[in-house]
């Protein structure tokens, strides 16, 4: 006898694909729903609010849009690979910078650090690359901008550097004691969408425009940034409203407020688990400042939770050995601390 209380696998595959693909639109469908059968009043103050603040942040949102869009279609992220050429604290120093200015996206820097380390690219200046590229770019730097301030966009941007710099010592430090000698796991390659611009980098088209395809790519990676910005901000939106109607300010104070280190170290580790990505991480830490927390703690959580989120941390597990990852995971959590205490400081100055 056939069941007929479960759908048909067709059916299951199509949901499970639509379920993937629109995940983060549905958790949002599904919030506001909620709230409209619990507390209509909510739901409405919800939505309004979440309206609101797409329309402050639309001016930021065209331009990260279009940085990012403009990137990919003249090829710009080719100009990486002359970032891993020269003596070893030069190329540290470069690949620090190049992450924290990379345009690259998610799927393409993990294929890309694999393709480096796989040519013989020292892991100290990967390292480098790698601590720094998921906390910053450019369209980053102007969302931070429009949703926070431009000091602390700035000062993102340093910790982002610096921690690069940072990883990158240490791992070359450890490295001249023959440590960390063979980084890869077994059978990882150098394949993907980041690793072609190391291994043959062409030239920058910087009037993309002329070029059909060029065009078409810049469509193509608006759109898709659009769609992408539009539902995680969305769904950060929806959780800041209730963030600020149902915790109260006192509590956010008393555990993430205040002078003191254990703010810090309180959103250091907290970032972790907590961290959606990093456009939606902002307007969240916004509302948390809002609400007391310490400028130091809302900057640790973002370095900690952009670097060490759990999607990031599961790719990076995936292609480094254990000891690498280790690596990877404590020079992460030790800067996200650092950057905390000094912007701490830097506003207190």
């Amino acid at each position: 006898m056939t069941d007929t209380t479960l759908p048909a696998p067709g059916l299951r595959a199509a949901i499970g694909t639509i379920w993937r693909a629109q995940r983060v639109w549905l958790a949002s469908a599904l919030i506001l729903t909620v709230l409209a059968i619990l507390d209509p009043g909510q739901a409405a103050d919800s939505a309004a609010f979440a309206g609101g603040a797409l329309l402050r942040t639309a001016p930021y949102l065209v331009l990260s849009i279009a940085i990012a869009a403009w990137a990919g279609a003249t090829g710009a992220d080719n100009l990486i690979a002359r970032a891993f050429t020269g003596a070893p604290l030069l190329m540290i120093g470069l690949g620090a910078l190049a992450g924290g200015i990379s345009p690259f996206c998610s799927c393409g820097v993990i294929p890309l650090i694999a393709a480096l380390l796989a040519m013989g690219v020292p892991l100290s200046a990967v390292m480098a690359f790698w601590l720094a590229s998921p906390i910053m770019d450019p369209s980053m730097f102007v969302l931070t901008v429009g949703v926070l301030d431009l000091d602390f966009a700035v000062a993102k941007t340093v910790a982002a550097i610096g921690l690069g710099v940072f990883g990158g010592i240490v791992v070359h430090l450890l490295a001249r004691g023959g440590a960390l000698s063979n980084p890869l796991r077994e059978g990882v390659g150098d394949g993907g969408c980041g690793g072609s611009s190391v291994r043959a980098p062409k030239p920058v088209a910087w009037r993309f425009w002329e070029e059909r395809e060029r065009r078409a790519k810049f469509g193509k990676t608006a759109l898709n940034t659009t769609l992408f910005l539009a539902k995680w901000l969305t769904l950060a939106f929806l959780l800041e409203s209730l963030m600020l109607a149902w915790i109260p300010a006192e509590t956010v104070t008393a555990a993430l407020g205040g002078d003191g280190f254990m703010p810090i170290v309180t959103a250091t580790f907290v970032g972790v688990p907590a961290y959606l990505n990093g456009y939606a991480a902002l307007p969240l830490v916004g509302g948390l400042i809002e609400q007391g927390m310490a400028p130091g703690a809302g900057m640790a959580f973002l370095v900690a939770g952009g670097v060490t989120s759990i999607p990031a941390a599961m790719a990076v597990w995936a292609l480094a050995r254990p000891p690498v990852f280790a690596l990877y995971i404590a020079l992460s959590l030790t800067g996200a601390f650092a950057s905390g205490v000094l912007f701490q400081l830097w506003t207190l100055a």
